[in-house]
């Protein structure tokens, strides 16, 4: 299982970025997927969700209405658009397999995004 993000980088306050996440070496379209992000200090929280079938979503209430999370199973990809960033979306943003009972949790390596006041 491979999971590899992109898409990050420095952005001012009220701008957009839209993250993506390659995935291999599973049938990717069978799978629940998740994003989570890490601030410098603090523990990984969840930041979205989306069912395998790309029709049902779920997110924390502190992105609601400004974050996107999708998915393309023909690419093996999850995506995460991002609109009206605010510094406190400053973070480390990983993608990750939701996980069945007794299954191994994969994450991919992490993008930077860091927004500026």
């Amino acid at each position: 299982v491979q999971l590899v993000e992109s898409g990050g980088g420095l952005v001012q306050a009220g701008g957009s970025l839209r993250l993506s996440c390659a995935a291999s070496g599973f049938t990717f379209s069978t799978y629940a997927m998740e994003w989570f992000r890490q601030a410098a200090g603090k523990e990984r929280e969840f930041v979205a969700s989306i069912n395998s079938a790309g029709v049902s979503t779920a997110y924390v209430a502190s992105v609601k209405g400004r974050f996107t999370i999708s998915r393309d199973n023909f690419k093996n990809t999850l995506y995460l658009q991002m609109t009206n960033l605010k510094p406190d979306d400053t973070a480390v943003y990983y993608c990750r397999r939701n996980p069945r009972s007794g299954e191994t949790v994969y994450w991919g390596q992490g993008t930077q995004v860091t927004v500026s006041s």
